[in-house]
């Protein structure tokens, strides 16, 4: 059973509530409009109730020494790449930080082909297929990686955790295509922590090999995760080392401290990284596709061949969110279970926000 949550409720909850934790009306803004994309598109695992979450553990709710200041002012750096930026965001709400700088990569690539936005300093961004997802809605291919909030993942053949969930996600301008983009975005762990809350949530079992317990064996039961594991093994962990890479070049401090500032001596940072990209299709395009095909045309026929010769009911990396943006669409809302709107309904009353659950429509 889902309860149909209207776009418009939501978003007043979600502003009411970033307001209340003293952000501006825009930082606001920009907060309920990704935790709305994130639901729209069935990423619970990213919605408000995580984005809050995370926020009162790590951010503005740490009132000791807080990892994310509202109404922050973002510092832009000068730089001799024109076509790459560098930022410290100051703790500032990660979604209206990367929200400004996918923006900003995008104007850079209209301009010179690619554009790069490297940010230090930063607030947790949340899901980061939502931004190469709306890059590529636009026409653009679009790349960003991030080091999680915290160390929670085990090298391969290490036994204490010293890695993020450290997500990557590319978007490809697909629609013409396909239908929709292609959104390839997982996080190096086997499943994100926010899953293994969702499924604490939901009274369900994690499947095996995706975490261990405070004894370092592997455990199937949400209620006991103390770390996670990285996927494929050496593959996944190799994934997860080049955000932190990526972090360490733009300005990041020791993974094992970040989030953890009564960790960290005298001068380190306990703050997460952003790394942007944006790709105009043009400055790719050779120009010689075969037999006449131009590059709209020569990307469906690329599609249509790898989903052929018998393999047609395979899923496209991005399907699942579109049909989950498809489901909400005809529900006229976004759709939360019952477990879910029971921490929605607590999160609106602390906001000042009617939710009457009677009066929601529900969906089987």
């Amino acid at each position: 059973m889902n309860y149909v949550v209207p776009v418009e409720l939501h978003n007043q909850i979600a502003q009411a509530a970033y307001e209340k934790r003293g952000f501006s009306s825009q930082e606001a803004t920009r907060g309920a409009r990704f935790c709305e994309m994130a639901s729209w598109h069935g990423i619970k695992t990213h919605n408000l109730l995580k984005a809050l979450h995370l926020d009162e553990l790590f951010g503005s709710g740490n009132t000791t020494s807080p990892g994310c200041v509202p109404q922050a002012a973002i510092i832009k750096h000068p730089s001799r790449f024109e076509a790459a930026q560098t930022w410290d965001a100051q703790k500032k709400l990660g979604q209206a930080v990367a929200f400004e700088a996918m923006d900003t990569a995008i104007e850079l690539a209209d301009k010179y082909g690619v554009g790069i936005v490297s940010v230090d300093q930063a607030f947790h961004y949340l899901w980061g297929g939502g931004y190469v997802m709306d890059a590529a809605k636009k026409g653009y291919i679009a790349y960003t990686n991030c080091t999680a909030a915290l160390a929670e993942v085990v090298p391969f053949m290490g036994k204490f955790p010293t890695l993020g969930t450290n997500p990557h996600s590319w978007g490809f301008p697909t629609t013409e295509a396909v239908g929709f983009p292609i959104v390839i975005d997982w996080a190096t762990s086997t499943v994100a922590m926010g899953r293994v809350q969702q499924f604490l949530r939901e009274g369900k079992q994690l499947p095996p090999n995706a975490a261990v317990d405070k004894e370092g064996n592997p455990t199937t039961d949400p209620s006991k995760v103390s770390s996670l594991l990285p996927f494929g093994a050496h593959k996944g962990y190799g994934l997860s080392l080049i955000n932190e890479l990526v972090g360490a070049f733009i300005g990041g401090s020791l993974p094992t401290i970040r989030s953890r500032p009564q960790n960290a001596s005298h001068g380190e940072k306990t703050t997460p990284n952003f790394f942007f990209q944006v790709i105009h299709p043009d400055a790719m395009n050779a120009n010689a596709f075969a037999v006449g095909r131009n590059q709209a045309s020569n990307i469906k026929a690329v599609l249509n061949d790898i989903l052929g010769h018998g393999n047609e009911s395979c899923l496209l990396p991005g399907q699942i969110e579109h049909q989950a943006a498809v489901a909400s669409e005809k529900a006229g809302g976004l759709l939360f279970t019952e477990a879910e709107l029971q921490e929605l309904q607590h999160i609106a009353q602390e906001a000042g926000v009617a939710l009457n659950l009677p009066s929601l429509a529900t969906q089987n």
